[in-house]
């Protein structure tokens, strides 16, 4: 028996942290040396501090939200598709994601994002 919660899980308590702003919770779901791309691999963060400092001034947008549009999952692979709403420079809008997930051991190892262009609202 596998004493490690299921990848699905760990990635959904992941999306429930960060649409509650909970940067503890968030870490909690990542390895200590994991590591945030941008697809197709652009590092963007490298250990938890790194993530730490990320999540940290994404959570200072007041609506920012991640919608689950859809879940696939292979083994160790967890891909999600989003529809994330945010604070942009030029004003509040919303964008698709795809994250790529890579989960062991009850932790994300590492987590590749492609994002959509930014759809802004109506002003």
């Amino acid at each position: 028996m596998n004493p490690f919660p299921a990848p699905e899980t760990v990635v959904q308590r992941q999306l429930d942290a960060y649409n509650a702003r909970d940067l503890d919770a968030i870490l909690a779901t990542y390895a200590a040396n994991a590591q945030q791309f941008e697809h197709p691999g652009k590092l963007i963060a490298s250990g938890q501090s790194a993530i730490r400092e990320r999540m940290a001034i994404r959570f200072q947008e007041k609506n920012l939200h991640a919608k689950l549009i859809q879940r696939v999952v292979m083994g160790h692979i967890v891909i999600d598709h989003e529809e994330v709403t945010r604070s942009f420079p030029e004003g509040t809008g919303t964008c698709k994601m795809v994250a790529i997930y890579e989960v062991r051991e009850g932790l994300i190892q590492s987590a590749s994002v492609a994002i959509s262009d930014k759809i802004l609202d109506a002003q």
